[in-house]
């Protein structure tokens, strides 16, 4: 049980007596920001102030009276309105290290009532590489698996790919009328890559042609509104005045989309064998939807085609899952669920849950103007349709307890319909969870992208990481007076350098924020960084190097821990809040908790080996007390970096 735990169970008896639902009040048990107010502080008196009619601290000093926690702190301090500062007697931090020392798992004790987890992550379209979007939810994804699975739980990791949608009619029609065989032998991915991006390029060329009149025609009308409206305004009316505000966004946004469309026009125009190519497919975007039909209709000759096409998508998928040290227990595409879609939709109507609309069978939620199709008007399914398969499959077959989808924050609105139809369908006693995420920007504020504008690939992407970090890994060892790597072993550091950089620089920030990718900064030996936590743990393994003990052999050397310093307290209290790090993870699966703590131990760290010496200890008891929380210092560094799907290399 992590220390945060253990005092709220301590208060709960205290608490019971003032409040029917002490539950909220626990919540307010938490770290001290200042030590000057102890370790922990209690602020639940404050709450209940105007409830029981009276004046916090009286609340306070009634907590106290009625607190069993002689063992664990010192006398606790009712301090200022009614805070109740806890300060933990060092003896019993001393013996808390001294416990899990030379214990792999940090104290950490498996949950004790485990779940089946399901976690839906990575999910790309095969037929395309990954690119830099697929980032996020690849490592998010893993690092949830780990920590779950870490602390007790069964876990099936699941990357639902898409190999069944409308990418593979494009990529089917382009490969027919536009294939480069040769190119297709030498590398099948990258030709069938530019199939779609060629098929896609095309529909969308004829679709801007369609509607460029028409949207300047609404630009002309919107622009003669807007004037008449301008004219006619009160100043002092606020209502006209936002009512201009939004025709003007509108306005704006009509002339955003007649420029994507001229671009996108110019493009095609301007280069010869791309007009020919649209003048001779005018009806591209419809033949490619047939194509995908054609598939789902069971056509042999489609069906051969995607035979042919997905292993190679797939080997080349598992290439950047592999350079990313991502794997998955499951792999059960779109495909997978297509024979059960026709069962899906019988079910929702025997429920009277799907209704026609417009021809397409749709499910609707109360309050949700949008529908929730299942069914187009043509007959074809959708990514719904999928989804429910995929949930019944999962808790019916898998026996799930909880699945997560770990997918960024724009589908917000497809999963809230999602969970609501399951649970209206009948499936109650499932825990449906969207991990939502942000995207990842360029300098510019922008979504990443080349320079060319397109999709920055995961697989170059990590190749650069690689690259950069090898030259910080040489510059690091040929300063040595004797250089302590070899070549490979350098390539095998920068690997897990680079790696590390590109998964922290991602897992530090709330998942929820968008941020910005900075080679600089993701890379940096100090600061928040997975270099800064790397270089840190090879500096621990050079001090038992140096000094040439085996730190296996602290497990057995036994004898006390000794906190002589405030330096040795900190780092110790902080070291023995690793299972918080986890239940932190945990409560809403974020990684970025388990950054936060890695950087502040580090921190701690730094401070204690500035200023407590290890070789120089004035004692040998005092060596080894040190020696121990320097053992365990690293063994936090591992674990926790490992929790994150990152290596560690004794060697730097």
């Amino acid at each position: 049980m992590s220390i945060t735990s253990l005092l709220r169970s301590r208060f709960q008896t205290a608490l019971a007596p003032l409040a029917d639902d002490v539950a909220p009040l626990l919540e307010m048990i938490r770290p001290s920001q200042d030590p000057k107010f102890g370790d922990f502080q209690a602020n639940c008196a404050m709450p209940l102030a105007k409830k029981l009619g009276k004046a916090p601290r009286d609340i306070a000093a009634e907590i106290v009276a009625a607190l069993d926690v002689a063992d664990l702190c010192e006398t606790p301090e009712v301090a200022g309105p009614g805070f109740i500062n806890l300060k933990l007697k060092d003896d019993w931090i001393a013996e808390r290290v001294r416990s899990i020392a030379g214990d792999d798992r940090l104290g950490v004790a498996p949950v004790e009532q485990p779940k089946h987890v399901i976690v839906d992550y990575s999910s790309p379209n095969v037929a395309k590489p990954m690119h830099v979007g697929h980032l996020r939810s690849s490592v998010i994804g893993d690092s949830i698996c780990r920590t779950l699975k870490f602390a007790g739980h069964k876990v099936t990791s699941d990357n639902h790919i898409g190999d069944w949608g409308t990418q593979f009619g494009m990529i089917i029609y382009g490969y027919r009328n536009f294939v480069d065989d040769a190119a297709y032998q030498a590398d099948p991915v990258a030709e069938l890559a530019r199939l779609y991006k060629l098929v896609n390029q095309l529909s969308d060329y004829h679709s801007a042609a369609a509607k460029l009149p028409e949207l300047k025609q609404k630009l002309e009308q919107q622009q003669t509104d807007l004037a008449e409206a301008e004219a006619a305004a009160d100043p002092a009316d606020k209502k006209a005045k936002k009512k201009l505000k939004s025709d003007r966004k509108a306005v704006d946004a009509t002339r955003d989309a007649i420029k994507s469309a001229e671009e996108k026009i110019a493009v095609v125009d301007g280069d010869a064998a791309l007009k020919t190519q649209a003048d001779a497919h005018p009806d591209i975007a419809k033949a490619a939807r047939q194509e995908t039909s054609k598939l789902h209709a069971g056509d042999a000759d489609n069906q051969k085609l995607w035979d042919e096409f997905l292993p190679a998508c797939l080997q080349a998928l598992n290439h950047v899952y592999d350079r990313l040290g991502v794997k998955f227990d499951l792999t059960l595409g779109e495909s997978y669920y297509n024979p059960m879609l026709t069962d899906v939709v019988s079910g929702l109507k025997e429920k009277g849950l799907a209704t026609e609309s417009d021809g397409a069978t749709c499910v609707f939620q109360p309050g949700n103007d949008a529908p929730f199709i299942v069914q187009k008007s043509d007959g074809a399914y959708t990514y719904a349709t999928t989804d429910l398969a995929t949930i019944q499959y999962r808790v019916e077959e898998l026996k799930a307890d909880e699945i997560l989808y770990v997918v960024d924050k724009r589908q917000s609105e497809h999963f809230n319909l999602l969970f609501e139809t399951c649970r209206r369908w009948g499936y109650e006693n499932v825990t449906c969870q969207h991990v939502s995420f942000g995207t990842v920007m360029g300098k510019d504020g922008k979504p990443f992208k080349t320079r060319s504008g397109d999709n920055v690939g995961l697989e170059s992407l990590i190749e650069e990481a690689i690259g950069r970090a090898k030259s910080i890994v040489d510059e690091n060892d040929d300063r040595r007076e004797t250089p302590m790597l070899d070549d490979s072993q350098r390539a095998d550091v920068a690997e897990i350098v680079g790696t590390g950089g590109i998964k922290y620089a991602d897992l530090h920030h709330n998942r929820d924020s968008d941020y910005t990718f900075d080679w600089d900064k993701m890379l940096a030996t100090s600061g928040d960084t997975a270099t800064y936590m790397q270089y840190a743990y090879a500096r621990i393994c050079g001090i038992f190097r140096q000094l040439e003990i085996d730190r296996d052999s602290l497990k057995t050397a036994g004898g006390e821990v000794l906190l002589s310093t405030p330096e040795e307290r900190a780092l110790s209290l902080q070291l023995i809040q690793f299972d918080s790090a986890i239940e932190s993870v945990l409560t809403d699966y974020r990684p970025n908790m388990m950054t936060a703590w890695l950087f502040e131990t580090a921190g701690r760290f730094s401070t204690f080996y500035a200023n407590c010496s290890v070789q120089k200890a004035e004692s040998p008891e005092l060596k080894n007390s040190r020696l121990v929380l320097c053992d365990l210092m690293a063994r936090a560094l591992k674990t926790g970096l490992s929790l994150l799907g990152i290596q560690t290399a004794e060697v730097l």
